[in-house]
This record gives C-alpha cells, sequence and structure tokens, in this order.
C-alpha cells in the first residue's frame, strides 16, 4: 500500500504498480473519515493505518457502489460495528444488489463490477449538497448514476470516485485512455460524465483526488479544458502544450 498526505487527506493506494486503486482518509479532527473501501483484501491495512493515526474510523462515505470501492465494506462493518455508512440514494439500490435502471436512466445500462451479496445497509442516504463534517455532498452521476463527490470545505480538495482519473492520463469518466481503459469501459453514461464535469468547474478545486491515479493539485485548467470538449480522440488538441504535458504525464 502507497500512503500520500496532503493537508486533512490521506490517499490510500493499493496495487500501486499493476492496478492502481484508492481510498481515502479525511482528518476531522480527533475523528477519521473513510471514503471507499477499495479491494475485499483492504481492510486490514486500512485499518493498521488508522490505527497507527490514533485515530477512530467513524463513518465510511461510499462515492459509487462498483466493487473495487466497496470490496472490504463488510469486513470493515464487522469490525466497526458502531460506523455509519454513507452512500447516495440511487446507488444504494445497486449496493443492496438492484441493477436494474429507471426509465429516465435507459438506453444505457449499469456497467463494470457491480456489487452481489453485500451484507452491509448504508445508515445514511446521501443528497447533493448534504454536509458530512467538513465534506460538502456533490452528486456527480455519469460513472454509475448516482456517483457522488466530497468537496473539502477546509481547503477545496474533492474527492471524485470516477468522475475523473489520472491514471494513464487525467480523464473524465468515459474518455477512453489507452495505458488504464477500465474507469471508460465501466460508465454508464459518457454524456451525463460530461455534465458532471461542467458541474466541477463551477467548484474552483485546489486538488483532484480520484479514484485511480495520483493527487492533482491545482486542476482547473484541465477541468476547465476538457468539460467543455465533446468526447471525441482529437480533444486533447486543442489543449495548451503545458496542460498537454499534464495530462500525459500524469
Amino acid at each position: 500500500m502507497r500512503i500520500i498526505h496532503h493537508n486533512y487527506l490521506y490517499q490510500l493506494t493499493f496495487l500501486p504498480r499493476i492496478f492502481p486503486v484508492n481510498c481515502y482518509l479525511v482528518e476531522e479532527g480527533e475523528e477519521l473519515t473513510l471514503i471507499d473501501t477499495a479491494l475485499p483484501f483492504s481492510y486490514k491495512k486500512i485499518l493498521a493505518f488508522a490505527e497507527k493515526l490514533n485515530k477512530p474510523i467513524t463513518k465510511i462515505i461510499l462515492t459509487h457502489a462498483h466493487g473495487d470501492h466497496i470490496g472490504s465494506l463488510d469486513a470493515l462493518k464487522e469490525r466497526l460495528p458502531d460506523v455509519k455508512v454513507y452512500i447516495s440514494v440511487r446507488d444504494a439500490r445497486i449496493l443492496g444488489g438492484d441493477h436494474t435502471i429507471d426509465k429516465q436512466e435507459e438506453p444505457f445500462v449499469l456497467k463494470g463490477g457491480l456489487p452481489k451479496n453485500i451484507k452491509t445497509n448504508p445508515d445514511v442516504l446521501i443528497k447533493d449538497g448534504d454536509q458530512i463534517g467538513s465534506l460538502i455532498s456533490i452528486s456527480l452521476p455519469g460513472h454509475t448514476p448516482g456517483s457522488f463527490g466530497f468537496l473539502d470545505k477546509r481547503d477545496t480538495s474533492l474527492i471524485t470516485g470516477d468522475a475523473f482519473h489520472t491514471r494513464g492520463g487525467f480523464a473524465i469518466s468515459g474518455q477512453f485512455r489507452s495505458f488504464f481503459p477500465f474507469p471508460a469501459m465501466a460508465t454508464w453514461n459518457k454524456e451525463k460524465a460530461i455534465e458532471s464535469a461542467k458541474k466541477v468547474m463551477s467548484l474552483n478545486v485546489s486538488l483532484l483526488a480520484t479514484g485511480h491515479g495520483d493527487l492533482l493539485e491545482n486542476p482547473q485548467p484541465l477541468i476547465d479544458v476538457f468539460g467543455k470538449q465533446k468526447m471525441h480522440k482529437t480533444a486533447i488538441k486543442n489543449v495548451t502544450t503545458c496542460q498537454r504535458n499534464l495530462i500525459l504525464n500524469n
């Protein structure tokens, strides 16, 4: 496991060289909020690191209900029975094993690692604009219908789940990157993902913390450029040389 610390945020990365999967611990005074739970085996190192910080995990927030984000949920809940679990109203259905889509979500279908036999029931169903400690809930549908990001009002860092990723090059969910195509392959609705990126444009984010890939400081120029683009292979041609280097090197 790789750990990177930035202000109130700890990025915990599993399989960093092969298939990087991130989850995050956010410091809230003497407590910790865990955002996403990574892979089924990740719980041991998550708990060990929280113990090293000498602070209890009191909340688990899920950005969305794909398997690489909820993998350790049951194991953590079993060991932390008092922890409160948060997820969006829409993705709570996916977490519970209902993989059907609503009429307004057609003709798109759910993709990616959809959970089965999850025992944990969420305690709180998130809505857009809810405040959870220092975090503001931001609805970012696209990767899944109920995907959410979480904006830390203390430093305007944004934890996005798979609404964006930086592995293999900066991308909005659904934009194909040959070095890391998996988030695009698992995206429910690419046009909704573009709309969510445009929503993020107005937030003036200082740091982007994604589900896959490195932390990205000062991401606003990239978000602005890609949020204005339609999804096609020549979009990168309209990015300045400096921005293009950032995209290709992250």
